[in-house]
């Protein structure tokens, strides 16, 4: 993946809905074509996080599961 990360948001730990809160809440403060990294290890996220990024627009660049249950998700805003 080529594209440079804007901010990274940690969100290990956090169970829903937090993690797609905190995931609003940066995207708000974020360009357009900025990109953000989230890291969660909530599983509900792998299917919330696609479905919320499909409605507003952005791009799902990867979605990863990382060692230890941690889910890796990288977003480009519209």
């Amino acid at each position: 993946m080529d594209a440079k990360i804007t901010e990274t948001i940690d969100c290990k730990g956090l169970s829903c809905p937090m993690p797609m809160m905190k995931l609003a809440k940066a995207m708000k403060g974020l360009n357009s074509n900025d990109v953000l990294e989230m890291l969660g290890t909530d599983p509900g996220t792998k299917s919330d996080l696609p479905r919320w990024c499909e409605k507003g627009g952005h791009t799902v660049l990867e979605a990863t599961e990382l060692d230890g249950g941690v889910f890796r998700f990288v977003i480009q805003k519209k």
